[in-house]
């Protein structure tokens, strides 16, 4: 196992290689494309073996320190985990050797806990030795924006812009971000979130915003992403499978974190039979496992998984580059990925809102068993890929936010979904929010109020 200190190189290959703190805090190179470490390391099979059945935090710090070792000290890297990581993690049988792993258990009841907790304490451990503030922006299309709030409300020397399209969130993930008030500031925009990302790119790399000391809490940052690869093997290990067994994992898919965090776990030795590549019906990564031709989807679909209405995912560029392909920010392809490889690796599968709403129903009336939008793709698409593949492989399918969230889409099946704790009196609290159009001068205005 080597000591050395792993760095970061940018997809586009014009910056600089990058320290972590450096990546940490500066979330996207110069350049236009996004970090990625030099080195994968990986846990070999008996390390991985040894992992089965132990708690979330543990395997989550096993996977964390072989990225920072050298980097945070042991005891401060297992302090940050240990308080990032205070909730249950169920993984459920549904039938067979068909599992779910609910991932809805954190403070805003969605996946996107598990990464912005841990990197809003990893911001902390650095931010004391500076004396200045920092301001955290991020664009939203449903749960990271509740989920970077939450992590970093009240939290000393940051402040939080968190920008959303107006008609694509539900109620309730619109009141997780803008009823907190304190040091959150909430945007509801006109614009679909692929506009709203675009503008947050932009002004990062706007000269007149630098003395803001912005930072992004999107899954462009590495340390957004390098969280989640820590749940997906724990959904592994949690299944207790033979050493070395593989999985089929289905990972809902919108700006692709997700799904580029279970890629690196099999870079890092987690045995995947296939991984499918689960989304709604903005289909352009199935489309292009199918025809090689990556064509961006302007503008998205409004889909009922609305976390995931990208038609253009800033992760697709990492993806690309675990292939050795080369893709911009614009969806502009400049170098190819080996796409047979991908193909070996990976399904991609499209899944309709009337399928998402059949599968909701089908799956509470036959087993019992509630999902949301998200969770019903992924299990969908899980269900598609067995029906013309067959056998009984293990299998695992991402529940990325907790039901409680979408009572829209529930009540359609004549389920009053509970709420989860986290959200009791949350339809009851005040909302204060900032409404904009989609136009970036009107937007940097807005930012430059700030400073």
């Amino acid at each position: 196992m080597t000591s050395e200190k792993i760095r970061y190189y940018s997809t586009a290959g014009k910056a600089p290689l990058r320290a972590f703190p450096e990546v940490l805090f500066e979330g996207q190179p110069s350049d236009g494309g996004l970090y990625m470490p030099t080195r994968i390391p990986v846990l070999d099979p008996d390390e991985l073996h040894a992992l089965r059945g132990r708690p979330y935090r543990e395997v989550a710090l096993a996977v964390l320190s072989r990225f920072l070792r050298n980097e945070i000290p042991e005891a401060d890297l297992e302090r940050i985990t240990l308080e990032a990581y205070n909730f249950e993690v169920p993984v459920e049988r549904v039938h067979d050797r068909r599992h779910i792993i609910r991932l809805d258990r954190g403070p805003t009841a969605s996946f996107k806990d598990f990464a912005a907790r841990f990197m809003a304490r990893a911001m902390q451990f650095y931010q004391r030795r500076e004396d200045a503030g920092r301001i955290i922006l991020v664009a939203t299309s449903g749960d990271t924006g509740s989920a970077i709030a939450n992590a970093f409300w009240n939290l000393e020397g940051f402040r939080v812009v968190v920008t959303y399209p107006k008609d694509e969130v539900s109620e309730r993930q619109a009141r997780q971000m803008n009823t907190l008030g304190g040091n959150v500031i909430a945007v509801a925009s006109l614009a679909k979130f692929d506009q709203l990302q675009a503008n947050a790119i932009r002004a990062f790399e706007d000269p007149d915003l630098v003395r803001l000391r912005l930072t992004t809490a999107n899954s462009i940052n590495w340390c957004r992403l390098m969280p989640q690869i820590g749940y997906h093997f724990y959904g592994y290990t949690a299944l207790e499978p033979e050493k070395g067994e593989p999985v089929v994992d289905a990972v809902s898919s919108g700006n692709f974190g997700n799904v580029t965090a279970d890629f690196i776990s099999k870079r890092m030795g987690k045995p995947v039979g296939k991984i499918l590549v689960s989304t709604n019906e903005n289909d352009e990564f199935p489309n292009f496992l199918e025809t090689g031709i990556y064509r961006p989807l302007r503008p998205s679909h409004a889909c009922m998984s609305n976390a995931m209405n990208v038609g253009n995912p800033s992760n697709m560029r990492r993806l690309f580059d675990l292939y050795g392909g080369r893709i911009d920010r614009n969806g502009v392809v400049h170098k190819p990925p080996d796409l047979e490889a991908m193909r070996r690796d990976a399904e991609g599968i499209s899944v309709s809102d009337a399928l998402t709403r059949l599968t909701i129903q089908r799956v509470y009336e036959t087993y019992g068993v509630l999902l949301e939008p998200h969770g019903a793709v992924s299990w969908a698409a899980l269900h598609r890929y067995l029906s013309y593949t067959g056998g009984e492989p293990l299998c695992l399918a991402t529940e990325t936010a907790h039901p409680g969230k979408f009572p829209e889409a529930l009540r359609e099946i004549g389920v009053e979904p509970d709420l989860p704790e986290s959200m009791q009196g949350l339809d009851e609290k005040r909302q204060e929010f900032v409404e904009l159009g989609g136009d970036f001068a009107e937007f940097k205005e807005f930012l430059l109020g700030l400073g």
